[in-house]
């Protein structure tokens, strides 16, 4: 199970899927309805592989939380649960019996749930755990190699408009490094 490029939007349902990134941010497909919709830097989004879960002891992946389910489910999908805090209590408990029950909130299981629901549906979870092959292939492609690593100059400088005319402000970068000359 791959989550490297499945998304979570703050703000908007479901899960996206990465596609392309921009300048200005990126393009995402949503798992539920297939439309792509940008997405801008200032948005708060998490990838799917960045987060855990807390329990008692340390912070578990998601991904090790889905393949739990996974394996309680048979790779099916999970029961329905009615905004019952008890039952989803229960459900979790089995899945991951050692979670924080103080910071994980009822809030947070369902989100789960979902999330693990809309990937099933598309066929990405599987209980079984990765090979050492598909691993180390997981390890290599999240490595850069040097001659694809791009730099990124700071413009030297801005120019705003003030009452019609035009005047040049130094950038913050330039200002950081004159006064590091000093």
């Amino acid at each position: 199970m791959n989550l490297e490029k499945i998304l979570a939007i703050s703000g908007k349902p479901g899960l996206y899927s990465l596609k392309v990134q921009t300048r200005t941010g990126f393009v995402a497909e949503s798992f539920i309805d297939g439309k792509r919709i940008t997405v801008g830097l200032r948005s708060n989004v998490s990838l799917l592989s960045e987060v855990s879960m807390y329990t008692t002891t340390e912070e578990k992946p998601l991904v090790d939380v889905m393949r739990s389910i996974a394996k309680k489910e048979n790779n099916g999908p999970t029961p329905a649960f009615k905004d019952d805090k008890v039952q989803l209590a229960a459900y979790f408990l089995e899945i991951l019996p050692d979670y924080d029950q103080d910071r994980v909130y009822t809030s947070d299981i369902k989100k789960v749930i979902n999330w693990y629901n809309i990937l099933q549906a598309k066929g990405l979870v599987s209980s079984e755990e990765p090979t050492k092959v598909e691993a180390k292939e997981e390890k290599s492609e999240k490595t850069v190699p040097a001659t694809e690593s791009k730099v990124i100059k700071a413009p030297k400088t801005v120019a705003t408009k003030n009452a019609g005319m035009a005047s040049a402000k130094k950038s913050p970068a330039q200002k950081a490094t004159k006064s590091t000359k000093k």
